[in-house]
Parts: C-alpha cells; structure tokens; sequence
C-alpha cells in the first residue's frame, strides 16, 4: 500500500473511530479530535476540566474503540514510584523478580495527575519520554504504541501539586474541556438515566496504529509552513527579536523548540484527517493553542490584569 492509498485509510478509519466515540460521547469533539491528533503523533495529551465532564470516559472509550491495552492509574498523595513502575521482589528461589506496575500498557491514564507528589511526577515523566522505566538500576522497555492521556480538575487546588514545566512540556496537548450546550446536556442526561448501554467497536489495532504515526511523519511539509511554525513559537519568547510588545510585558517564559515539533507534526495530521497529503498554515492555526497554552508562563502583571495565555496565543495567531 502506498501513501496515497494509506492516506486515504488513514481518514476512512478516523472517521470510523470518530463515529464509535459519539456512541458514549456528547459533544466535546475538540478534546477528541485532539486526543486522536496526539496519538496519531506519538504524544500524551493532558486533559483539563472540572468534575462531570467526561475527561475519564473519554479516554476509557478511547481505548476500547482502539484494540490497546488499557489501564487506569487513580494518583493520590501517597501513590509511590514503585506502584506505578513496578517493582522487584523476592520469588520462591530467592531471586529478584520484577513485577510489571500499571505503566506497562499501551495506553495509560493518569487520573488527577497532580494529586501526586513529585517524585511520583518524576517516574511518569521518565516513561513519557524515554519510553521505559528504570526500577532495581536495570531498564524496562515500555511497549508500542505507548501514550499517557492525564486529567487534572482545574478548580480543585488543596492537596494538589502543581504539575513543574519540565513535565508540562513533554505533554503534546493541553486539552480544555468546556461545559456542555443546553441541547448536549439534555442529550447526555437522556442517555445516561435511561436503560440502554451502548458499547463501541473495536476498530484500529496497535499496528496500524504505528504505520499511521509514521504515515504523519513521512507527510512532506512546504517551507513556508515550516517557517510559520517555527516563527510563531519564537513570538511567545519574550526580548527575543520576534517578541511583539504584548507578550514583552506579560509573558515570563516562552515555548520552548519541543513547541515547534509539535506543531509541525500535529498539522501534517490534522492536514491528513482533513483529506489533504500536505499541510498549510490553517493547519497550524487549528492546533496551536492546544500546543502553545501550557508552554507559556504569564507574570505577576497578567495575573493581575485577568488576562489568559489563550487571548495572547490567538493574538499572535
């Protein structure tokens, strides 16, 4: 099968899977489309929104539409390391045998990450870029495909700890999940109190799961695209020669290069979904608050002032 043709399968099985989801989900087709776009891309999304949303059953249908194996870690403050990693213990011949912990799926979700303290934070964060955990001074490979999908409840801050930058970072997405439109909520109150259950079909295995994040990878890019994205990123970097005064005066930290990557490959797929081989700056636009929104670190001035990292993103959009 060339690209063309696996292009063209790539967009019937989204659409397919897309089809499945609305079967359990009301609404909310941003948060789903973005958490499609981070998995075709080899990414982890942080889903961000306050309680009854759906965040955890989104990505529980998620993953039985997807032919993965699935498990669900609920962090807590006394969650340690080695109950997510795993770890060694003492078998009937007095050897150490490693025991697998949750991580050791292909598809992992970590319910209220910041729940959790940051060494815990720290161990997640090693498996969410290197792909495998070490536990014992030995190395354990995590499967492929390989994605962690986080909630956090933004209105919940006692007993919480704040996720740090570094582990923001390596998050493709940050995914803000909105309250429901009257009609939707009707919809989601109608389906939920009555009866009938419906569950979705498996449509997509882990394989071709793999040869679609190649497929977003071989997908040529125009230079012009390139440089859009790659120049948008150094917009949100304040006294850089890019910088426009807005975000001089209420911006910390800008994005850093991880930025641009992301975006080159999440609008080379929003680009394939959308029925097109290449993409072009719309695409770009279509993914980039997603990208940008975690990455940016307001100053005491834009708290001050009420004023959001999403306005400054559209803004130099």
């Amino acid at each position: 099968m060339n690209d063309i043709e696996l292009a063209e399968k790539f967009r019937s099985v989204n659409k397919a899977i897309d089809i499945e989801i609305s079967k359990t989900i009301v609404g909310q087709k941003d948060a789903v489309n973005g958490v499609l776009i981070s998995l075709y891309c080899n990414g982890h999304s942080l889903l961000v929104g306050v309680p009854g949303l759906a965040k955890t059953l989104l990505i529980k249908t998620i993953s039985e539409v997807l032919d993965l194996s699935f498990n669900r870690i609920q962090f807590t403050p006394d969650l340690m390391p080695g109950d997510i990693t795993g770890s060694e213990i003492l078998d009937d011949n007095r050897q150490f045998k490693f025991i697998r912990g949750p991580l050791f799926a292909n598809m992992v979700l970590a319910d209220e990450i910041n729940r959790t303290p940051p060494k815990t934070q720290a161990a997640l964060l090693e498996a969410m870029q290197e792909r495998n955990v070490t536990v014992g001074g030995k190395q354990h490979k995590l499967e492929e495909p390989f994605f962690v999908l986080a909630t956090q409840n933004p209105i919940e801050q006692e007993g919480t700890y704040a996720l740090p930058e570094a582990q923001l970072d390596r998050f493709m997405f940050n995914l803000v999940l909105d309250y429901p439109s009257y009609d939707e909520e009707l919809l989601v109150v109608k389906r939920t109190t009555g009866n009938i259950v419906s569950s979705p079909s498996r449509i997509v295995t882990g394989r071709e799961i793999i040869e679609f994040q190649q497929l977003v990878r071989r997908a040529p890019i125009a230079d012009n695209v390139l440089e859009y994205a790659v120049t948008l990123v150094g917009k949100t970097r304040p006294s850089s020669n890019l910088a426009t005064s807005k975000v001089n005066e209420y911006i910390s930290y800008g994005a850093g290069p991880r930025a641009g990557q992301f975006l080159v490959l999440g609008a080379k797929c929003h680009a394939l979904i959308m029925g097109k081989l290449s993409p072009d700056i719309e695409d770009v636009k279509a993914i980039a608050l997603n990208v940008l929104r975690h990455r940016i670190v307001k100053n005491y001035k834009a708290e001050a002032e009420g004023l959001s990292v999403d306005s400054i993103v559209k803004e130099l959009l």
